[in-house]
């Protein structure tokens, strides 16, 4: 018996790029791309940043339909953002297991133990989350948001639990923090950062608050210790550091998608991944086909109802205005 292997036709990113282009124009659309996506994506979109550097682009554009690259949770974020716009998502299974890590039933459950408390949510929640919640923060801002706050108010943070500890670590405030995680961070540990390290004694280390080695890091860098030098960054302020570092070679402790645009803006510097596995799969969906496609047929609308946006819109303001 014959058995035939089918092989897959070569991707053309080139011809795509151009349809993309092309139908960008005509349909007078905007493109938005995380950091942590494929690198030929970036290279496509208007705009390439950070959740907060995103929910801003979104806000501003004047463009009538907004393809957001990245997963749900941003996607919604735009839509109430802005409700008059059509926002689409390349592959609607695109989600976040650091938002799938608490249910708006849950946060209720959670708010009626606290009555008094304020609840601080970082972006990496579903819209029903944020419609529950006070304020809402992104790594490069969380640290600002809390210290706003008045200093004897209690305060919930979640849904991450390594994020949270940085910003008790750096704010001294007493946090109850909801034990959630991003499972790409969590695989960033302290044996894959200290075998980098070892690896490359000169270079310069950055690390994610959401990483699972960042709260150790940081109880090492306050008694001086191997971590002394590391720095602690979001992925916007990652981006600007690499930029005015006078060190040439950085590991990077954050998902790897970001090291394209590093290199990219950085041509004489070197970057290496803290963990080659810190991967997710789930921004990894969005591809230059499905970009194409969800722009070719209207694709894969995300919309949020309005008296929900309405109620997740008020804490995404306050953290706009905040910073």
């Amino acid at each position: 018996m014959n058995s035939t292997t089918t092989v897959d036709a070569p991707v053309d990113n080139e011809r795509l790029a151009d349809e993309i282009r092309q139908l960008r124009t005509q349909k007078n659309a905007v493109i938005l791309a995380h950091n942590y996506e494929r690198p030929e994506v970036q290279d496509i979109a208007d705009y390439v940043g950070d959740s907060l550097g995103l929910s801003r682009q979104a806000g501003a554009t004047d463009a009538e339909i907004i393809v957001f690259c990245g997963v749900h949770f941003m996607a919604e974020t735009a839509s109430i953002i802005s409700p008059e716009k059509t926002v689409l998502i390349p592959d609607l299974k695109a989600g976040c297991s650091l938002a799938d890590s608490i249910t708006a039933s849950q946060l209720k459950a959670w708010r009626a133990e606290h009555p008094d408390a304020i609840v601080v949510s970082y972006i990496n929640t579903s819209a029903a989350v944020k419609a529950q919640t006070d304020y809402c923060v992104t790594s490069s801002n969380a640290v600002q948001v809390v210290e706003s706050l008045p200093v004897d108010a209690e305060i919930l943070f979640l849904p991450d639990r390594f994020l949270g500890l940085y910003v008790e670590m750096m704010t001294g405030r007493k946090i109850t923090i909801w034990q959630g995680g991003c499972h790409v961070h969590e695989k960033i540990g302290d044996l894959s950062l200290s075998q980098q390290q070892e690896k490359y004694p000169n270079a310069e280390v950055m690390i994610h608050p959401e990483c699972g080695c960042s709260s150790a890091c940081m109880a090492k860098s306050a008694m001086e210790s191997d971590c002394a030098e590391t720095r602690f960054e979001s992925t916007s302020g990652m981006l600007e550091r690499a930029k005015v570092s006078d060190a040439k070679e950085f590991v990077i402790a954050t998902e790897t998608g970001i090291l394209h645009r590093m290199r990219k803006e950085n041509p004489g510097k070197t970057f290496h991944p803290a963990s080659e596995s810190a991967v997710c799969e789930y921004m990894k969906m969005i591809t230059m086909e499905k970009l194409r496609d969800a722009l070719k047929y209207n694709q894969f609308e995300v919309k949020v109802e309005p008296a929900l946006a309405e109620r997740a819109r008020l804490p995404i303001d306050r953290m706009l205005a905040i910073g």
